[in-house]
């Protein structure tokens, strides 16, 4: 079974050099960048890749849908360029396409925040679908949090996925903005709407969820952490769809 692993990279020089570094194994390699100004570009060409640029940012859905009609493997496993395969999860990958027992095959991923892995707080196992058959696979296209739909059963594999989400904490109040706003433009889109109470009521309760319910308070102050943080997010997803509304009114 010829396995194909697709990336979509902007601006990874940082991470994508160890990424494609542990999917060597691969039989292709596909990166697909929107426009770099780093050299990304040119260290995936140096680790074997077939890089394509494409010419606008459609969403993280779409983007990787694009990067997935590039491939060519009877299989495919996507990568972020922030996460890497253990050995222990590529010796897994290999001997589930000697003899596939799924369409698809759910991964989890173990996340570093601040130099602590975390393994509560929500973070941990944080299973997702990577590897699946390039003909029964398919990502959403949601701008962000796609997910990749498989038309058959689905299995798990042992191994993970380490990864490093956050450069900084600068990085990681960067991309709560980005993906707010997405996430709120997508909800309008669908028809959500909120009151101005909305964002507060959402925002401490996802506050509680990661710090109570999911036992972040077991991580350290980075669990603290991160529980604020993933409040902040829904309150400026609320606040940005309240927003979205109340413009909608006016004009």
């Amino acid at each position: 079974m010829k396995l194909s692993v697709i990336v979509i990279t902007k601006n990874e020089a940082a991470h994508i050099g160890d990424c494609l570094d542990s999917v060597a194994f691969a039989d292709e390699i596909i990166v697909l960048d929107s426009g770099s100004m780093d050299d990304t570009c040119e260290i995936a060409r140096a680790r074997g890749a077939r890089v394509a640029i494409a010419p606008d940012w459609p969403g993280f859905g779409r983007q990787k849908n694009r990067a997935l009609d590039l491939a060519t493997g009877d299989w495919v496993l996507s990568i972020d360029a922030d996460e890497r395969v253990t050995p222990e999860l590529a010796r897994a990958i290999q001997k589930a396409l000697e003899a596939p027992a799924a369409q698809g095959y759910r991964i989890a991923r173990l996340s570093n925040f601040c130099g602590r892995w975390i393994r509560h707080s929500g973070w941990w196992p944080d299973y997702v679908v990577r590897l699946f058959r390039r003909d029964a696979g398919r990502f959403t296209d949601a701008a962000v949090h796609e997910h990749v739909e498989v038309r058959g059963c689905t299995d798990t594999l042992s191994g993970h996925f380490l990864h490093y989400p956050y450069a900084s904490l600068e990085v990681f109040i960067d991309k709560i903005n980005r993906y707010s706003t997405e996430a709120a433009r997508g909800a309008f889109e669908r028809g959500r709407r909120t009151t101005v109470l909305g964002p507060f009521g959402h925002g401490f309760w996802t506050f509680a969820r990661h710090y109570v319910l999911r036992r972040g308070f077991l991580d350290g102050w980075q669990g603290l952490v991160l529980a604020g943080m993933a409040g902040t997010g829904s309150f400026y997803r609320y606040v940005k769809l309240y927003w979205l509304g109340r413009e909608s009114r006016r004009s």
